[in-house]
């Protein structure tokens, strides 16, 4: 019988698909009859999020801790980072596995200071994108990408959840020099049960900022509203410090009668309030809601950005460019001939097949113990 290990996942924001693929793993986990804890800032995260953290808070041995951890790298690091040393000391976890850029640098570099202290724990790191997302051309893209070849030194495991991750991480980075595993994001059984068609036309749900592309939606919107004509209904379901600027946006293009904004709130009770999901990303690893959209049965329309289209297929009808020209003229598609354009999307058998939690956490815990085998005996 597979050792009982004491688990401690290592992350800055609790929000996104972060959150929701530790959330995930920390069940699982938990099933399979291991010790997890939780380690994440303190600072970020809503209402929302604090349900979400209940839900899951009684199943943890190891319980969940919140430090503050500032997003981009500065002097504020030094203390943040020995708070955090001191929680993960205390919890003694066989397996440190960090996800995102940041928890990524503490877990690594915090599993080796224990290492020092001749206690012997697995450092594991999945990038999410984190650092990634940078273009290498930039004296700030060189910089990341020279501290991620230089942690590589303190990493057991690389876990990347997409092949596009992989293949930025060889390309910006350099060929990885440690073991790593491929390991696709997966979904609950549960999930994949069909969620109807809502009021509005279109939903976009996710993080209120330019990198997740709410302002392509919106301009998208005011387009196929000047080429149709019959009214357009559109959801935006999220939060984030540019919310704001959306709200104005949607103002500006004489949207505020078409458009609803709404604070965040589980996926799929989100699917419910429209008939298609629009995920006008600029950039992505593996983004969870496409995976939930497909598996609740709705037809979306998503950017053909990183692990995207290794979810829907390189040549799928509903791939488009980063661009408001483009979703616009898809939503005209949608709206046009729903059902043919419904019959599009990939079945949910093949889905369940290649994302399902018990398959990501399976993989996930192979290269747990591989990573310990070689220490351990």
């Amino acid at each position: 019988m597979p050792r009982k290990l004491r688990i401690v996942h290592c992350f800055r924001s609790p929000v996104g698909g972060i959150f929701r693929h530790v959330r995930d793993l920390t069940e699982a986990q938990v099933a399979a009859g291991h010790q997890v804890g939780i380690i994440c800032d303190s600072t970020t995260g809503g209402e929302h999020e604090e349900r979400l953290f209940e839900a899951i808070r009684p199943m943890l041995a190891l319980g969940i801790k919140r430090t503050s951890m500032q997003r981009h790298v500065g002097p504020g690091d030094i203390a943040d980072g020995w708070r955090t040393y001191k929680i993960i000391k205390e919890l003694r976890p066989d397996v440190l596995h960090g996800h995102g850029a940041k928890g990524g640098v503490y877990a690594r570099a915090f599993g080796s200071l224990l290492r020092v202290s001749r206690y012997c724990v697995a450092r594991l790191y999945s990038p999410h994108g984190g650092s990634l997302h940078y273009d290498e051309r930039t004296v700030t893209g060189k910089l990341f990408f020279g501290l991620e070849r230089l942690m590589e030194r303190f990493t057991d495991h690389l876990l990347f959840v997409s092949d596009y991750e992989r293949r930025t991480f060889i390309r910006k980075v350099g060929a990885p020099r440690v073991p790593n595993s491929l390991v696709y994001n997966g979904l609950r059984d549960e999930e994949f049960e069909p969620v109807p068609a809502g009021g509005a036309d279109f939903l976009y749900i996710g993080m209120m900022r330019d990198l997740k592309g709410p302002d392509l939606f919106i301009d998208a919107l005011g387009r196929l509203r000047q080429n149709l004509d019959r009214k357009v209904t559109a959801v935006m379901v999220g939060d984030g410090e540019d919310l704001p600027r959306y709200r104005a946006q949607v103002e500006r293009l004489g949207l505020a009668d078409d458009v609803r904004f709404m604070p965040p709130m589980p996926a799929r009770q989100a699917f419910a309030l429209a008939g298609c999901v629009v995920v006008p990303s600029r950039a992505e690893a593996m983004p969870y809601i496409v995976l939930e959209a497909l598996a609740a049965g709705k037809p979306i329309i998503a950017t053909a950005v990183g692990g995207i289209p290794e979810i829907l297929g390189a040549n799928s009808p509903a791939l488009v460019m980063p661009s408001a020209e483009e979703i616009s003229k898809k939503m005209r598609l949608v709206l046009e001939r729903p059902d043919t354009y419904a019959k599009l999307m990939p079945g949910a058998v093949d889905l369940k097949s290649r994302f399902g939690v018990a398959v990501m956490a399976s993989d996930v815990e192979k290269a747990y113990f591989s990573a310990l085998l070689p220490r351990r005996g």
